[in-house]
């Protein structure tokens, strides 16, 4: 692989994960406004800005593809709904103080991703894959046991984003025409709960002139920016180096709960969390290990 395409994929790669670790910043300026409504909004400026994407980048096919496919929009209405169940937990966390079981619901997902394969897709699991298993369930374990709760946001994280990317592979659509029409098939929904909740804050013309309605409509573009980014850092890195990036954005967040938002880091969470990045790096090296196995491509 070229040099200056290496380049360009680890300047991609970085930025999407930079920005995704950044987000509790922007969800905190708009901490005024309910949780749901940040999502409906989302998903409404998500659509629009969306369909100003399409039309710059060209997805040639994609919608004649998937009229000729109806199925597809069926699993695709499925995953919009797991997505837009994971952006209301990810806000709600951000702007309820539970910003590190938000990063810790992140550090889980490639866990959970093994674990669902093996459980529905039939995968079978290698030794070093089920170690890693054993040491997150242990530090979920671990928090169940010390605070007398199991880390719901964590846990209801995890499972709803990897569940979205396990339904996702089952409608064969580009990423970017996808999560539009994902969030083309929420916006009948997001109109009509403003519609009907006519003491939302952005039902009254008055909120149109505060900050808040700028950071709302600015949804769309950091919700898709990022995304664009990283499916072109796709194009140009190996999967091992993907797979490593992506401990940016809980490390990011991890960093801004503690320093920057002073939620409480208690040793019991320390033990978790430990315990998780243990699996982590069990996982991480047999990932390492299986791709050096592969015959190299002729």
């Amino acid at each position: 692989m070229a040099t200056a395409d290496l380049r360009r994929g680890y300047i991609l790669g970085l930025s999407a994960y930079v920005i995704w670790g950044l987000f509790p910043m922007y969800f905190k300026a708009i901490q005024a406004v309910p949780s749901l409504e940040i999502i409906v909004h989302r998903a409404i400026w998500s659509a629009l800005f969306g369909a100003l994407l399409l039309l710059v980048w060209k997805h040639p096919g994609w919608l004649r593809e998937l009229i000729d496919h109806p199925k597809r929009f069926a699993v695709l209405a499925l995953s919009g709904s797991l997505i837009a169940a994971n952006w209301l937990i990810y806000v709600w966390a951000v702007n309820n103080g539970r910003m590190l079981e938000a990063s810790l619901g992140y550090y889980i997902n490639p866990l959970v991703n093994v674990l669902l394969g093996m459980l529905l897709l039939g995968e079978r699991l290698r030794r070093l894959q089920w170690a890693a298993v054993v040491l997150a369930a242990a530090g979920v374990a671990q928090q169940l046991w010390q605070v007398g709760s199991l880390p719901w946001v964590s846990l209801a994280l995890a499972l709803t984003f990897a569940s979205y990317g396990l339904i996702r592979k089952k409608a064969p659509v580009a990423a970017l025409p996808g999560l539009v029409v994902e969030t083309w098939l929420l916006l009948p929904l997001a109109i009509g709960w403003i519609l009907f909740h006519p003491a939302a804050m952005s039902s009254q013309p008055a909120f149109w002139t505060t900050s808040e309605a700028l950071w709302l409509m600015a949804a769309g573009p950091v919700t898709l920016i990022p995304l664009v980014c990283f499916n072109a850092a796709a194009r140009h890195l190996p999967f091992a180096t993907l797979g490593f990036l992506q401990y940016i954005a809980p490390t990011l967040v991890l960093l801004l709960a503690v320093l920057v938002y002073g939620e409480h880091f208690d040793p019991a969470k320390l033990i978790s969390f430990l315990l998780i990045w243990a699996g982590l790096a069990v996982y991480s090296v047999d990932t390492w290990l299986t791709l050096r196995k592969r015959p190299a491509r002729a």
